[in-house]
């Protein structure tokens, strides 16, 4: 049984590469092997689910992975911090596919290696500390730093600043709003689903 109280867990990344629990370094084997413990007594990574399989049957799995299950959210948590959208939007697309390859076993594949040079392209300013809270199964993120973080909250805000000026967004919403503005003039929905549909019973079968 997880306990009442949560544990806070701390974790470093240099490049990707995660290098240190609650500021202590570790070899990638011992760290795992310390997060497993500490993850796996707070409930953390127990996985039920139904397996689709490459040879084409449904499979039921059980998996226990608390270490890794704890290693994906602080990592995924620095990257939200450290990447571009439009990168950061592409490295999920690019991550399934990559689960996919390598649960079908094709690791030695162009497309593979292709995809890891994606990945540790993206990975330079993947460096700083996640602190993660843990409790009765859920992982909670209670901070993250790095030396190269994309966030400004004076250049976020949505008062008045010398950064951005809100007015700029006027130009892109007329762009992004045109499509459905030429609809509108030609007198046409804005959904599909409320077009006339065909009438299939017009066309004869041979």
């Amino acid at each position: 049984m997880a306990p009442e109280t949560p544990e806070y867990v701390e974790i470093e990344f240099e490049s990707g590469i995660p290098v240190s629990v609650n500021g202590e370094r570790h070899s990638p084997a011992k760290l795992v092997e310390v997060l497993n413990a500490i993850g796996g007594a707070n409930g953390i990574g127990r996985v039920d689910l139904i397996e689709n399989r490459l040879v084409g049957m449904k499979s039921h799995g059980v998996y226990e992975t608390p270490g890794g299950t704890i290693l994906m959210y602080a990592h995924n948590e620095i990257e939200e911090l450290v990447l571009d959208r439009q990168t950061l939007a592409f490295k999920q697309i690019a991550a399934l596919k990559y689960a996919e390859l390598t649960y079908d076993g094709l690791w030695f594949t162009p497309l593979h290696e292709a995809i890891d040079a994606f990945v540790d392209n993206t990975q330079g300013p993947v460096t700083g500390k996640v602190r993660l809270k843990l409790y009765k199964g859920n992982i909670i993120s209670a901070g993250i730093k790095s030396p190269f973080s994309l966030y400004r909250e004076d250049f976020a805000t949505f008062g008045q600043e010398d950064v951005y000026d809100q007015s700029d967004a006027e130009g892109f919403i007329r762009l992004f709003g045109l499509s459905l503005k030429v609809r509108a003039l030609n007198g046409l929905p804005v959904s599909g689903l409320s077009m006339p549909k065909p009438d299939y019973s017009r066309f004869k079968r041979d």
